[in-house]
């Protein structure tokens, strides 16, 4: 560019770049395929809170300050979540897909990305009530250990009971929701009889490799925080995750169109963008 001023957003972009490179070379995590327009959003708000003017900044604090680095990374997760989020996806588990998972003897479930662990406690639920919980086991795992420290305790804000109530009796709930948790002061505790057969784990769909071989995967609203290379490595991963047969539960924005995997799944549900590995390949 010669002598050609660099304007204020380019030298953005290019902080951006060093504080990724930091983050990756320093520790492991790589943000580069995230989608990049949601990641600069996050970037510079975080940045307003921190008080801070300048993205560069905060690169030296991230490298140096193991609080300041983990407050980034709790930035850049992506916790919002409900417990029976969109009714109707869970409403199929239970008619369509619990009633094929009822014929193994034991039923093994990843719930990948489950930030605050109201999507796990849910799954929870309608295994329990259609017989299937003792004979499940569900492995719940995300890469920022404070949202998994909340999913292990269990414990939200009273003031969701109602809505979670709502959708709880929109997926044919078969008792009072409030059968499945405690009233503690302002918070709900949900029943540690629930809790019995989870296991969360720190797990980084980013940079780490397949987590257990298992009959359903969910990975809800995940993937539209990924780019188009970095949506096909994970799906990948799902894929080699699954037995044969297995299920794959996405987000309703989500898709396997375009994945170079969609040959390998069978479409269920198109409006919930559920789907089953193939046996064989046609």
């Amino acid at each position: 560019r010669g002598n050609q001023p660099v304007h204020k957003n380019e030298t953005e972009l290019i902080e951006i770049e060093l504080l990724l490179t930091g983050l990756h070379e320093r520790y492991g995590y790589d943000f580069s395929t995230y989608a990049r327009a949601s990641l600069e959003r996050r970037v510079r708000g975080y940045l307003q809170r921190s008080g801070k003017v300048h993205i560069s900044e905060l690169i030296p604090e991230v490298l140096w300050k193991r609080d300041v680095f983990e407050a980034v990374v709790r930035e850049f997760s992506i916790t919002v979540t409900s417990m029976f989020r969109d009714p109707e996806a869970y409403r199929f588990l239970r008619e369509q897909v619990f009633p094929l998972l009822r014929t193994h003897p034991f039923i093994r479930i990843w719930h990948a990305g489950c930030a605050t662990g109201e999507e796990v406690y849910s799954l929870a639920i309608l295994l329990q009530e259609e017989g299937l919980y003792d004979r499940s086991t569900i492995f719940a795992t995300d890469f920022n250990d404070e949202a998994l420290r909340i999913a292990e305790k269990g414990i939200y804000e009273l003031g969701k009971a109602r809505e979670f109530t709502e959708s709880y009796q929109k997926v044919g709930g078969k008792q009072s929701f409030a059968d499945y948790y405690e009233a503690r002061y302002d918070f709900l505790a949900i029943d540690s009889g629930l809790k019995r057969r989870i296991t969360f784990a720190n797990h980084n769909l980013v940079t780490d490799a397949v987590f257990s071989e298992v009959h359903l995967v969910l990975c809800r609203n995940v993937l539209i925080y990924f780019n188009k290379e970095l949506q096909s490595r994970v799906i990948g991963l799902f894929h080699d995750s699954l037995i044969r047969g297995g299920f794959l539960c996405l987000g309703d924005k989500e898709s396997l169109l375009f994945s170079n995997m969609q040959e390998a799944f069978q479409e269920l549900d198109c409006g919930q963008k559920i789907y089953q590995k193939k046996y064989r390949l046609d």
